[in-house]
C-alpha cells in the first residue's frame, strides 16, 4: 500500500442502502446508515477518519471513485445493485486497485443464498477482497484489513 493515504477510508454505500433499517429488515437488519458509521468510527478509534457516503446515481458512485484514485484513498464498496450489472462501475473500480490502493467489496447479506441473478458480481474479479454475509460486520471486516500493517 505504498502511498496509499490512511488518513481517511471511502465508504461507498450503493443504491437503496439509503433505505438501511426500513428496506427489507430480515435481509439488511434493523441499522441504518447512521449507525453503520458509529459503529466503524469506534472501531477506527480515531487512527483513520470514516468518509461514508451512499448514492443511488451510478455516474456520482464512479466519481468517487475517481476521488479515491486522485487522492490514494482506500475504499470499502458495497456497490449493491450495481454489483450484478456495472461494467462502468467495474472499469472504474478497476482504476482504484491498479493503482495499487485497496478496494474491499462487502455486502450484507451473502449473495449467493439469494436469487440467481445476485450470484455474480462484476466488481469482485478486480477487487483486493470480498467480504459477504456478516451483516454490518462485513464492513467491520473490511476495516481491519485496511487497519492491518503490511506484511
Amino acid at each position: 500500500m505504498s502511498g496509499v493515504t490512511m488518513s481517511r477510508v471511502l465508504v461507498l454505500n450503493g443504491p437503496n442502502l439509503g433505505r438501511l433499517g426500513s428496506r427489507e429488515p430480515d435481509v439488511y437488519g434493523s441499522q441504518d446508515l447512521p449507525a453503520l458509521q458509529a459503529l466503524l468510527e469506534a472501531d477506527a478509534a480515531g487512527r483513520i477518519a470514516i468518509d461514508l457516503r451512499q448514492t443511488n446515481d451510478e455516474a456520482e458512485l464512479i466519481g468517487w471513485l475517481y476521488e479515491a484514485v486522485d487522492t490514494a484513498t482506500p475504499v470499502i464498496l458495497n456497490p449493491a445493485a450495481f454489483t450484478h450489472y456495472s461494467y462502468a462501475l467495474r472499469d472504474a473500480a478497476a482504476l482504484v486497485t491498479k493503482a495499487g490502493i485497496p478496494l474491499v467489496e462487502v455486502h450484507i447479506s451473502n449473495p449467493h443464498t439469494r436469487e440467481v441473478f445476485r450470484h455474480t458480481s462484476v466488481i469482485s474479479g478486480i477487487a483486493s477482497g470480498v467480504i459477504a454475509g456478516f451483516g454490518f460486520g462485513s464492513y467491520r471486516l473490511a476495516l481491519q484489513s485496511l487497519l492491518l500493517p503490511e506484511a
